[in-house]
């Protein structure tokens, strides 16, 4: 059997799977930074504050037993489905602009999904445990793996399946993520919350925020592939 390259004009194909998921990630974080900053400064109708804007969200939904705390950190925010928690950093929590009103909306589509049983993100959450297991010893086995590769083959397929659990979590967050964006989105605009000059901007904010997810996904999904490849070549 013919082996798969693990090289590509002499760099180490990991190498360049990291390297690229760097890129990218500060690419899309820098960008959604630059976002947020952006439509900071834009006000929403009505004054509403991001607070605000998930209370409404969350009472028009008929959602009663969702609390909505305010956490440290900037873009910190997410809905905790254990603690049935809508938690917005400070500049949400507080702002009365597009960029607080898109994340707070957005956290909230997360609330509504739980209440309506979404089906991804039971699914999401019924793989908590499972990929908290396998990031804890994933990165061990792998090393393991690769390094007794041709004496015990088998240890390095159990760090495969580890990591695919991972990288299966991070495809599964896709459609939870954008589902919760759409959500949001439909509501602000029903509700007159952003306008239609100031909807777009709050639209390009979550569609950024979604790439981060998509970066993710497509990372580790190309590290799988290599740690397969990997397995492949052992003979």
């Amino acid at each position: 059997m013919e082996q798969i390259p693990l090289h590509i004009n002499g760099i180490p194909i990991i190498w360049i799977i990291f390297g690229l998921t760097i890129l990218a990630s500060w690419l899309v974080s820098n960008s959604l930074k630059s976002k947020f900053r952006k439509y900071s400064k834009i006000p929403v109708n009505y004054g509403l504050t991001g607070k605000d804007v998930a209370e409404k969200m969350l009472n028009e939904s008929d959602i009663r037993d969702v609390k909505i705390t305010c956490i440290n950190g900037q873009l910190t925010d997410h809905y905790n489905p254990i603690t049935k928690s809508i938690n917005l950093s400070k500049e949400v929590y507080y702002g009365s602009n597009v960029a607080a009103a898109a994340v707070a909306a957005h956290e909230a589509g997360h609330a509504v999904q739980h209440a309506h049983a979404y089906v991804w993100l039971g699914m999401r959450s019924n793989l908590v445990p499972v990929v908290s297991f396998a990031s804890r010893w994933m990165q061990w086995v792998l090393l393991a793996g690769i390094l007794l590769v041709q004496r015990f083959p088998e240890l390095l397929l159990i760090g495969i399946i580890l990591f695919a659990t991972t990288t299966l979590f991070s495809f599964v967050t896709l459609p939870v993520e954008i589902n919760a964006s759409k959500r949001a989105l439909v509501w602000l605009s029903a509700h007159n919350i952003t306008s239609p000059e100031n909807h777009p901007k709050a639209q390009s904010a979550l569609r950024t925020a979604a790439y981060t997810y998509v970066v993710a996904a497509l990372s580790s999904l190309a590290a799988l592939l290599y740690y397969i490849m990997i397995f492949l070549n052992r003979r």
